[in-house]
């Protein structure tokens, strides 16, 4: 039986821990400061992750571009070579055009490599949502399931990651083209913070609007505790934009008094998801109900 490699992308803000605990690998994505582009790299460090965020609070825009043929080309080549199936975890096809890019160059790959399989899969989300669905991969891989039970099982769950994230401002995401200008006018409003999910759709979209960065915090883990599923078997993950240590070690607790899930996983989000996004958004991920929730549909 061949090995299946689980690959994902810069968009999955998975820490060098868990790729190497899981056995993941990623295509890169690039920023693009001053003209120059740069891999989009998840193996950063807390001060390169700082560095970004306060580029961007020092007003400067950063730019992402999505994962090129040439990456596609290296990476998949590789595993293929060594005998491997892959199953690609894709950012949501909402958010990046890297699925269909993957597709396309998994095609053109295959036909020199007779029996080989390349499963592309758009996981419909982004950030640790992403990454969530990479491990779920890698864990099938690891106890010998096959490309076609491991995609079976992902596309069946991708609607299970429930995210709630709070930001200080839809301005990044405005400019990114992530949500619309009215969106943004709303949630820019004086002390208004807005709560992002990940809709049914792959789209991130302004859920709703709480009074006060505190308030905030209190409603994205009250959101996540009413729609978390066997939270005691799971573990929590919390990633945010270069917050303070403080407010971080607040929401983690609130996670811990308030849900008794098995563990809580604090981590970055990555520089891809952050430039939309922009310095101090910080939120919580975990599976739970199917989520139901499309912005812009009436019901």
């Amino acid at each position: 039986m061949r090995k299946v490699k689980i690959i994902t992308d810069s968009c999955a803000d998975l820490s060098s821990a868990q790729l190497e605990k899981y056995d993941i690998d990623y295509v890169k994505m690039s920023t693009i400061k001053d003209g120059k582009e740069s891999p989009a790299l998840l193996t950063w460090s807390s001060a390169e992750a700082h560095d970004l965020y306060e580029t961007i609070r020092g007003g400067k825009r950063i730019t992402t571009a999505q994962v090129s043929v040439e990456e596609f080309n290296r990476v998949f080549g590789q595993y293929l070579e060594e005998g491997s199936d892959i199953v690609y975890i894709a950012c949501s096809s909402k958010q990046s055009g890297s699925i269909n890019t993957g597709h396309i160059t998994a095609q053109k790959l295959l036909a020199h490599y007779p029996g080989a399989q390349i499963s592309c899969i758009d996981s419909l989300n982004a950030t640790i949502g992403e990454g969530m669905l990479a491990i779920e991969a890698a864990k099938m891989a690891a106890s010998g399931n096959t490309v076609d039970e491991i995609t079976s099982h992902i596309m069946a769950i991708r609607k299970n990651v429930q995210e709630f994230a709070t930001v200080h401002t839809l301005e990044h995401l405005k400019k990114a083209g992530r949500v619309s200008a009215s969106s943004a006018f709303f949630g820019n409003l004086m002390g208004v913070k807005p709560i992002l999910v990940a809709d049914a759709n792959g789209a991130q979209a302004a859920y709703k609007k709480v009074k006060g960065r505190q308030a905030s915090l209190q409603e994205i883990v009250a959101l996540l505790k009413a729609n978390i599923v066997d939270a005691d078997k799971q573990t929590i993950y919390i990633a945010h934009a270069d917050c303070s240590q403080e407010e971080v070690a607040y929401l983690a607790g609130l996670v811990k008094s308030e849900i008794p899930c098995k563990d809580i996983s604090i981590g970055y989000i990555g520089p891809i998801v952050g430039a939309s996004v922009g310095p101090d958004t910080i939120g919580v991920w975990a599976f739970g109900n199917p989520v139901t929730f499309a912005a812009g549909e009436k019901g």
